[in-house]
């Protein structure tokens, strides 16, 4: 549980998304059949074991809760939250007056639920932004370390991002799973669950699941107080995401293989689970078709340039997701490049300079001393290029960019050595899923809530609307986590 070795993560990752695949549209013979018998019995199941399901087990565990067990279907824990880039939007009364930002929860809830065209849940939303200061003073007395100066994470809107001092959303994991081994939280990898058991059909309280373990051996499971569901939403699995949007078939992913398959919706639904938003699905710069290494360069948008295949810029690189989105996969090829200087590489975090390092080996990423040598290797037009930063740096100097990227996001591209890598587009991030109240207990298609069930995190729909703020992600999971594990000891 403790060894977090990058290279064996990622490949034990590829090794188990083909046996995990195929189960995901495997209807069980009979879904609301109960149990002949339970092999145990638990206070509390949670079904994940990223960030969300961690955040569940260890506050319910702080607050009183006893006998908890995570059930993670990979060999490792972590999730997609272990790789994410890990910026946690925030209120910060301590880091962003000092820099001199004012801000608010309710400005925050305000911007969420516009860069979600008003499709977010309001009372969702606001719970969140409420809370979500005290969560990440909760990570930090756990031992999370945070950078001193928050920013606007690509995609963010407002400066309010925090990034973890180490390396990307791992810290959270490491810290999260050591409070498990302090507080006797039972984590079980390679037990996929398979079924969620209710009394009655679209009746009565959840009572457990069943899931198979290592060998295919099955087990079911009571929870006496609670089944929590944090699985993670479905942006691995073409198939799934192709049913509700058909333009994502084929596209990469920056997810990992086999962890975002959605494997959780479908029973869910079986008990009478409402769903929400499965069409809102969100995408972020990653590998161009017929890449495989993806180029974090994009992160902070106050050092960043993109520019197509003609060498031009063609977005604010500060505009919400689906705007870059939607810019990138309508140039030539569906790619572009992103370009930072020295001083955009100085606040990269380590696993992000680790892939771009990777990628000079690829050739998907270069680096030079000069903006011309660098367009060289690009296999662009040197002359373009140069003119495209130097009036860049001239809307810098003005604090007046041409495409309205705001003034406090401006900074020059001028320090060598300059990088760049591709930017084509990946699925990212599914804003749909299972519909839940402010107390993330999963409500059915009357509106009503399914009794001892709980969803929190990227299996559930209804925060974010139809576009994803960078680094409400990582908000998102870590509050209502918290705030779910305190109601399920007061519960209990």
């Amino acid at each position: 549980m403790s060894n977090f070795n990058r290279r064996t993560f990622l490949s034990s990752a590829a090794a188990a998304s083909a046996a995990l695949a195929a189960p995901v549209f495997a209807a069980p013979e009979n879904p609301c059949q109960q149990p002949k018998k339970w092999d145990a019995e638990h206070n509390l199941v949670v079904v994940g074991s990223g960030g969300a399901g961690l955040a569940v087990a260890v506050s319910a565990a702080q607050n009183g809760l006893k006998d908890i067990v995570v059930l993670e279907k990979m060999p490792f824990i972590g999730g997609n939250t272990m790789i994410s880039g890990g910026a946690f939007n925030t209120v910060d009364s301590k880091r962003q007056p000092k820099q001199k930002i004012k801000d608010s929860p309710e400005l925050h809830a305000e911007q969420t639920l516009k860069g979600g065209d008003g499709r977010g849940n309001p009372d969702l939303v606001r719970k969140m932004t409420a809370n979500s200061e005290a969560a990440l003073n909760w990570l930090e007395e756990m031992g999370v370390e945070f950078k001193p100066n928050v920013y606007q994470v690509y995609g963010a809107l407002y400066p309010r991002s925090h990034d973890a001092v180490h390396a990307l959303g791992s810290d959270y994991i490491k810290v999260l799973s050591a409070q498990c081994e302090k507080l006797g939280i039972k984590i079980l990898t390679q037990s996929h669950v398979t079924r969620v058991v209710r009394e009655q059909p679209l009746s009565g309280k959840v009572l457990g699941v069943e899931f198979t373990d290592a060998d295919g051996k099955p087990h079911a499971w009571k929870a006496k107080v609670a089944v929590v569901v944090c699985a993670g939403g479905f942006g691995a699995n073409p198939k799934m995401r192709a049913k509700y949007d058909p333009r994502m078939l084929n596209l990469t992913t920056t997810n990992l293989p086999g962890v975002s398959m959605g494997d959780m919706i479908a029973p869910m639904c079986d008990i009478g689970a409402d769903t929400v938003g499965m069409d809102h699905i969100q995408c972020n710069p990653g590998c161009p078709p017929g890449r495989k290494q993806r180029i974090v360069l994009h992160m902070h948008v106050e050092r960043l340039l993109m520019v197509g295949p003609d060498a031009k810029r063609f977005v604010a690189e500060d505009q919400r997701r689906d705007v870059i989105r939607d810019a990138i996969l309508n140039l030539p090829g569906q790619t572009g490049y992103s370009i930072i200087d020295a001083d955009g590489y100085a606040v990269l975090n380590p696993g992000h300079v680790a892939g771009l390092k990777k990628g000079l080996e690829t050739g998907d990423a270069w680096t030079a001393n000069s903006i011309e040598e660098l367009a060289q290797k690009m296999k662009l037009d040197p002359k373009a290029l140069k003119a495209t930063v130097d009036k860049y740096n001239a809307g810098v100097d003005k604090k007046m960019d041409e495409f309205g990227k705001n003034p406090r996001n401006l900074n020059r591209i001028q320090k060598p050595p300059f990088w760049a890598g591709f930017s084509g587009m990946s699925v990212h991030h599914t804003m749909g899923g299972v519909r839940i109240n402010t107390d993330c207990q999963v409500l059915d298609r009357y509106d009503q809530v399914i009794p001892n069930l709980y969803a929190v995190g990227e299996v559930t729909g209804g925060i974010h609307g139809s576009n994803r703020l960078g680094g409400n992600a990582i908000c998102d999971i870590f509050t209502f986590g918290r705030l779910t594990g305190m109601l399920l000891a007061k519960k209990a």
